[in-house]
């Protein structure tokens, strides 16, 4: 009865979820009460909540933290200067155009929002596709590719996720993926390549002295657009740069939690670039509802996952997922988790995902002896594709903006990105942290 039961609280959760009728926030929290009350759980109901919610405490506060200093550091204008220093490489040559557009997706997408990647790469660059009449699907194509590689960044979403529906530790799942997301990198910036080539062929190379500076202005404009000026620090630009660095091989490093890491440098970015104090108020405000609708989602979460353990469905839910699976397969259940996770969470929503599927796969996968970190390692190779998925609602700012068709695009994009999972999968391999 119980298997039943949670098995019937992850398919409302997701149908309610895939379909609209109830957004995430409040599914989280609603479905796994109601079916608890049906469960006779009613009783326990309260602690179940506050113990899942306090396993999840440290993630919160990581989240809220990272999320303002990357705000502050976008604000302050950390990324303008290689904004402009792409454009000036790479004139009017397709293939220093889209390796550009490689280089400058992968590294304003480290701030784990899409949406602002698109909006900067998309704005920088489209006019020089336009002008050599280069393939208006490879500016789209390149984006989605980077933003799927660096969205797996704690800060990011998936990741958080992940580590919230397990109740793991962030470090242990993301530090060891960091070669894989290099590796990932590599792959992106080696297809910026080949698309270079076969369009330098096609359409040739343009001597534009202008252009560059045409393109900055534009991008200045769109930029003043969104942003306001007098926000802007340049002359602090290679402190922040620094402190930045600093922040991430301390991540890397793991020197210590990582919510205590994006504390400090949250604290330390506020005061360096805006001392005065009605200043502070400002920059925390604007980033207040980013902060708001993420950790509501992370805290949310709580409640699912700590009802989903505290009755016992998600044991009984294992238990006879197991009897499903052939012995000779178990072993297998990471590699399986991981090429699984590209059709998964390209049809359902990363919440339905996440917190529907991957505890009780997770759950099945310690019958093996496989560590649950494992198998949140590689939930998270699919990535790539789920950003191709009908479901992400920034895709369709970055079909727009690009001006293509979304089906078009899809069909135009899927092996690539199909490509970008493989080779974080075989990087993982290779390295240790997904075992065969």
């Amino acid at each position: 009865m119980l298997a039943i039961l949670g098995f019937l609280m992850v398919f409302v959760f997701m149908f309610l979820i895939m379909t609209g009728r109830l957004s995430a926030l409040i599914a989280l929290i609603l479905i796994p009460v109601i079916f608890a009350i049906v469960g006779g759980f009613a009783s326990e109901l309260g602690p179940m909540l506050i113990d899942g919610i306090n396993q999840l405490a440290p993630t919160g506060v990581m989240l809220m933290f990272a999320i303002l200093y990357f705000g502050i550091m976008i604000d302050a204008g950390l990324f303008e200067p290689v904004v402009g220093a792409i454009l000036k490489a790479v004139k009017g040559d397709p293939l220093k155009i889209i390796i550009g557009t490689a280089v400058l997706a992968l590294v304003v997408s480290l701030d784990g929002d899409g949406t602002t990647t698109y909006m900067i790469t998309i704005s920088a660059m489209f006019p020089l596709y336009q002008r050599l009449k280069m393939n208006p699907l490879i500016l789209p194509c390149i984006a989605i590719m980077s933003v799927g590689v660096t969205n797996l960044t704690p800060w990011g979403g998936p990741t958080a996720r992940a580590v919230s529906a397990l109740n793991l530790d962030m470090s242990e799942v993301f530090v060891p993926l960091v070669p894989a997301m290099i590796g990932g990198a590599i792959w992106v910036i080696f297809v910026a390549y080949l698309f270079g080539v076969k369009e330098r062929k096609r359409v040739g190379t343009l001597e534009l002295d202008q252009l560059p500076q045409q393109q900055l202005i534009a991008f200045h404009q769109q930029a003043a657009a969104s942003e306001v000026q007098s926000e802007k620090r340049p002359k602090l630009i290679w402190i922040n740069f620094a402190l930045t660095v600093l922040l991430l091989l301390g991540l890397i490093m793991g020197i210590m939690p990582l919510p205590a890491l994006f504390m400090i440098g949250f604290a330390l970015a506020i005061v360096i670039n805006y001392p005065n104090l009605e200043e502070q108020k400002e920059r925390i405000k604007a980033h207040a509802g980013n902060v708001l609708a993420v950790v509501s989602l992370v805290f949310a979460a709580g409640a699912f996952t700590g009802i989903l353990s505290g009755t016992k469905m998600v044991d009984a839910m294992a238990n006879s997922l197991v009897a499903l699976i052939p012995d000779a397969l178990g072993s297998y259940l990471p590699i399986i988790t991981a090429l699984t996770s590209m059709p998964f969470t390209f049809f359902m929503s990363n919440d339905a995902y996440y917190f529907g599927m991957l505890p009780i796969i997770a759950e099945a996968a310690t019958s093996y002896g496989i560590n649950p970190v494992e198998i949140a390692r590689a939930s998270l190779v699919g990535q790539p594709v789920h950003l191709l998925s009908p479901l992400v609602a920034s895709t369709y700012l970055l079909v727009g903006m690009s001006k293509v068709e979304f089906g078009d695009f899809q069909k135009f994009t899927l092996k690539w990105t199909v490509g970008t999972s493989l080779t974080m999968l075989i990087v993982s391999i290779i390295v240790g942290v997904i075992s065969i």
